[in-house]
């Protein structure tokens, strides 16, 4: 009520600073794996969108130390103020991208480095998998395919 109500006197500006936004970007990296492109380009999404960033950090093994090469990233989200968690799994990519959209986190949508990363630690042939992922219910951006000459 206090934004409509500024707004409604014009002072647009303030209106918006009451209105607070859940919407996030969710950049799931691998942890052994962190592309500065990729982590760049979810920054500077977030900047432009004025909204918060949920960082997924996958690695191998549970207790897993997060990468060094993650702290230029982390000071940056620092320098630019933008809000961020980091949650630390283990496992398969795929299926804690799927676990984390679902869990409500108002997600707009996921950044990942390349389809490649995604399946690393899955199980194979799981059809659920599959299926889950099939109804991801937020859109994915892929940053730089893995594919190289």
């Amino acid at each position: 009520m206090s934004a409509i109500t500024f707004a409604e006197e014009g002072e647009f500006e303030t209106a918006k600073s009451f209105i607070k936004t859940r919407q996030r970007v969710l950049l799931a990296i691998r942890n052994s794996r962190v592309d500065s492109k990729t982590c760049s380009y979810a920054l500077n999404t977030c900047k432009r969108l004025n909204i918060s960033l949920d960082l997924l950090v996958v690695g191998d093994a549970k207790k897993e130390e997060l990468s060094p090469s993650l702290k230029p990233f982390l000071r940056q989200l620092d320098a630019e103020s933008i809000s961020f968690t980091i949650t630390q799994k283990s496992g398969c990519l795929k299926q804690e991208i799927i676990n984390h959209s679902d869990a409500g986190n108002d997600i707009i949508f996921v950044v990942i480095e390349s389809q490649g990363t995604l399946d690393s630690n899955c199980a194979v042939k799981d059809k659920r998998l599959k299926d889950a992922w099939q109804r991801l219910k937020c859109p994915l951006v892929v940053v730089a395919d893995g594919l190289k000459a």
